[in-house]
């Protein structure tokens, strides 16, 4: 038989032992990856930021920029399904027309995505909205930013501010280490992104770039 002491202190070993796992900020159970993966690390560095710009601060998220991207590949899916179900009720030779137009309209729809990918998200993985508190002028907007050449271990961070009211534009950036954010087991060190995301926060909040 277990006495009630030693099954408290059972359950606080377990405890004890889990929270060494790895536990991020809060008692959030740390994300891990595979170090040598370099796409892998940029995405899991690209959603610890993401959850501090969406969960940490005050703002909402605006998917605008995304739904821009979905709408592209989904009218490019629309096309392939209609060719499919054409060439299914009129047999080749009967559809070879459509095919070629749908084709062609398919092919078209990657180029402007690798378009839309390159020069309107360029790198941009999370947007937020802050309102007005006094609800008069136009909402503020966020935009955060990576990039990581393949085979080089530099995380580049951008963040940039846009005034509701004015239109002025301000940004800052960092660039460090994965080395940096990543402990030797591969896990991601949420308590030291938190506070450089919140500094670079604070530095365009106020005005101050930050080297």
């Amino acid at each position: 038989f277990t006495s009630t002491r030693e099954k408290f202190s059972i359950s606080d070993m377990a405890k004890g032992n889990k929270g060494s796992g790895g536990a991020g900020v809060e008692g959030k159970e740390a994300v891990k990856v595979y170090k040598w993966d370099g796409t892998a690390v940029k995405n899991a560095l690209d959603d610890a930021v993401k959850d501090v710009m969406t969960n940490k601060l005050p703002y909402t998220e605006n998917f605008g920029l995304m739904d821009g991207r979905l709408i592209i590949c989904g009218i490019a899916v629309g096309v392939g399904m209609f060719a499919l179900l054409w060439d299914f009720l009129y047999p080749f030779p009967m559809s070879r027309t459509v095919l070629i137009v749908c084709v062609a309209t398919y092919f078209l729809l990657m180029g402007v995505l690798t378009l839309y990918t390159t020069y309107k998200e360029k790198g941009i993985f999370v947007v937020v909205q802050q309102k007005d508190p006094a609800g008069l002028d136009p909402d503020s907007s966020w935009e955060v930013a990576s990039a990581m050449d393949k085979y080089d271990d530099l995380y580049e961070l951008t963040i940039s501010y846009t005034e509701g009211k004015t239109g002025a534009k301000r940004e800052t950036q960092v660039k460090k280490s994965v080395g940096d954010f990543i402990d030797e087991n591969g896990q991601i060190c949420q308590d030291i992104i938190e506070p450089l995301v919140l500094k670079l926060h604070k530095s365009l909040s106020t005005g101050k770039k930050e080297n």
